[in-house]
Parts: structure tokens; sequence; C-alpha cells
């Protein structure tokens, strides 16, 4: 078992994929709904197999070479508690994660990542989504491990945490083991950004750095259907304030030397909100500034997508 393979459903922005390729998977298949997110996997890996279509129309039959991979991964958009929203806002993310869950019975991989909210894991709400999830993998003889992973124990500056089912065939589940952090101090804000922040020459930037001595909070996408690019709800804004950023906007760039006087709250950009993310800064997003952040904010970051490979690499391969 040289070479790992694996599909990618609801790719994104590619933030899952990325990380699995530095784990050493090569991806056969990336599957999207969204131009967009197809565009920006098109444009920093071209030679990667990307397919534009909803996983819910998704036919492996006409796909063979997604047949026997090692690795189905699926970073899906959020469920969401029937508590908290109206049912016709739950349906669709409910059926994207069986849809994700009955493709194994297709195309058979050895193992499968599915990251979502943390109260996927043992929320009440969602027993019987997990109970579906159960039933559905252990028939075909898959063991299951649900867990809780926080991006900032993996070097992301963001405090962002991921709910995770990594399920793996019979002869290799006993061998898996979730990923350890991987970084003993959290990469800060400042730390993080202190270099994009003096690229106009603002002269503020590294008062602000040493200022912005914590983690982000999560960043969130937001609705593709309402609203602009913000940073998140009005708690989220109240943390970015205390770093002296404004989360209710992007800005076009970062600080320049008109701002060296001002000690007012300053806005990030889309590509500074892509390292908050983990990605690196040479990976580019395709869309204009609304819809490079959305894709952004719903990425899941690549340092945890490598953790997660590593270990399941680890355990396929004993």
């Amino acid at each position: 078992m040289s070479g790992l393979r694996f599909v990618d459903v609801c790719a994104g922005a590619g933030g899952l994929a990325l990380g699995l390729e530095q784990a050493g998977f090569e991806p056969v298949l990336l599957l999207d709904k969204k131009p967009v997110a197809c565009e920006t996997l098109g444009m920093n890996r071209p030679h990667w197999k990307i397919l534009q279509l909803d996983l819910l129309d998704f036919v492996p039959d006409e796909h063979p070479h997604t047949y026997d991979v090692d690795l189905l991964s699926a970073g899906l958009p959020r469920v969401k508690s029937s508590a908290t929203a109206a049912r016709a806002e739950t349906d669709e993310e409910e059926q994207l994660l069986k849809a994700a869950v009955l493709l194994a019975h297709s195309i058979q991989p050895r193992a499968l990542i599915i990251e979502n909210v943390p109260g996927l894991v043992d929320a009440s709400a969602f027993e019987s989504l997990r109970g579906f999830v159960r039933e559905e993998l252990e028939h075909l003889g898959y063991g299951l491990r649900w867990f809780v992973l926080n991006a900032a124990d993996f070097g992301v500056p963001q405090d962002r945490k991921q709910g995770l089912l990594v399920a793996l065939k019979g002869r290799y589940f006993d061998r898996f083991r979730p990923p350890v952090p991987t970084v003993k101090d959290p990469v800060s804000v400042g730390s993080a950004l202190r270099h994009s922040m003096v690229a106009r020459g603002w002269t503020g930037a590294d008062a602000w750095a040493d200022g912005a001595s914590s983690v982000a909070p999560t960043l969130v996408g937001g609705s593709d259907n309402r609203g602009g690019a913000d940073l998140g709800p009005t708690g989220t804004k109240a943390a970015w304030a205390r770093m002296r950023v404004n989360g209710g906007a992007l800005a076009d760039e970062v600080p320049g030397p008109e701002d060296d006087n001002s000690q007012g709250l300053i806005k990030l950009t889309d590509a500074q909100a892509a390292l908050l993310q983990g990605f690196p800064a040479e990976w580019r997003f395709a869309g204009r500034k609304t819809a490079r952040y959305r894709q952004i904010g719903h990425a899941s970051p690549p340092q945890v997508g490598k953790a997660l490979g590593l270990a399941v690499a680890e355990a396929l391969r004993g």
C-alpha cells in the first residue's frame, strides 16, 4: 500500500484535501457543486480531477476510478439541530451527511472521515443521525470513532472545534488513534499576521501584533443566500474588538502609512482570514471578496486534515 488514494466530497476550497495531500494521500476525485469552489481547486491544483456536481446527484458507477479507494473524506455543510433551525433548514445538511455515508456502500473505502459540528459527536439532538451512521457503517464492517479536535492544537491561530467521525474497516480499526496536538503553545493572531500587516508600511503593525496575543475566534463563512463578508456573530465581533479588529467587514488591503496615527479598529483582508484558517499564503481563492471569504470561513483547516490523514495512514499501513 505505497500510495494512498482518496475521494473528497463537498471539497469546498480544498482545506481538507490539501491537508490529506500533505499527509501523503493522492486524490482521485474532488467533488463540489459550487462553480467558484471548483475554480479555486483548479487554480491551485490543476492536475487534480475535479467534478462540479451536487453530492446528491453523484453516481459512482459513472466514475469507476473512485472504487476501492483508501479513504473517503467529507467536510460537509454544518448540520443544524431542529431545536435551533426550521425543519427546511436542516434537511439539506442531513441529506448530504447521509449521502456521504451511503457512498461507502458503493466505493468501499478502507477508511472514512466526516467533519462537521462538535455537537454531532455527542449532542442528544443528533442521536438519531448518529444512529443512522452507526447502523449503515457497522453493517459494512466498519468500526467507528467519534471525537472533537480544536484546530488551535494543531498550529492554526483560531479557536475552531470540529466534530469528527473516523471509520475504518474492521482489520484496521484497532490500530487507529485520534491525532494528538502538534503544538504546545497556540499560535496567536498577531504572530500569524504580523508579516502581512507590515506589507504596506504600517508603522503600528508591531504594536498591534503584540496586542493581538490570543487565537482568533471561530471564523464563520455565513450563508450563501444573504449578507456580506464579516467575521461572525455579535459575541465574536466583541472578541475581535479586544484585538483591535473590526469584525463587521473585510478590507480590500492591509493598513498602510495613512493608518499610522489610528488607534481604532482595523479590518482584516480575506487573504489574512485565509492565514487564520491555516491556508498557506500561496493558496488562491476564486470569486469576489465575499465569495472568497465564504470559501475560507467554510473550509476545514489544512493542518487538521494533515493530522487526520497521518493518523489514518498509520492505521492503514500498520
